[in-house]
């Protein structure tokens, strides 16, 4: 008996599970296993744009093979329904200062228009009592973009 493939999504319906979720988990190239942690990012249309606060492992995996595989994904409690997308690519660090801040703006937008906790701010390197527009004023993070998309994996169940 053939197993059941899951079929693949288009680009516009992976576009749209991108724009949907704001949670993507990274996968670097670590020792002897990789490593995974879990990311807030902005996407602009084209590149998938990430805060990083400027210490942890992520930061050394980074530095010695910016080679990384990003998944999103988004499912209903009981798996009833289920999307994800993977994506194969090279973490760029943004240095223009302009782009860097407007990437922060982004990231204060997504806080506030998705009614976050403040507590989300913890993982960018903030207290929970600061504000969302410290995350614009302030360089408490690196801003790194998803280049040279290698391969894209974009499955849905139904």
């Amino acid at each position: 008996m053939e197993p059941l493939k899951i079929p693949p999504m288009g680009k516009d319906e992976y576009d749209a599970l991108i724009r949907r979720q704001y949670i993507a988990r990274i996968a670097f190239a670590a020792d002897a296993y990789p490593y995974i942690a879990p990311f807030m990012y902005v996407f602009d249309g084209k590149y998938l744009h990430f805060l990083s606060t400027k210490y942890g492992r992520k930061i050394d995996y980074f530095n010695t093979n910016p080679k990384v595989s990003v998944e999103i994904e988004e499912y209903a409690p009981d798996l009833s329904s289920f999307t994800f997308v993977s994506l194969q690519g090279t973490l760029e660090e943004v240095k223009d200062p302009a782009r860097k801040k407007g990437v922060r703006e982004q990231f204060v937008a997504l806080l506030k228009e998705r009614r976050l906790s403040s507590h989300a701010l913890t993982a960018l390197g903030h207290k929970s009592q600061d504000p969302p527009e410290a995350i614009a004023r302030e360089e408490r993070t690196r801003v790194w973009k998803l280049t040279g998309v290698q391969d894209i994996v974009a499955l849905k169940n139904g």
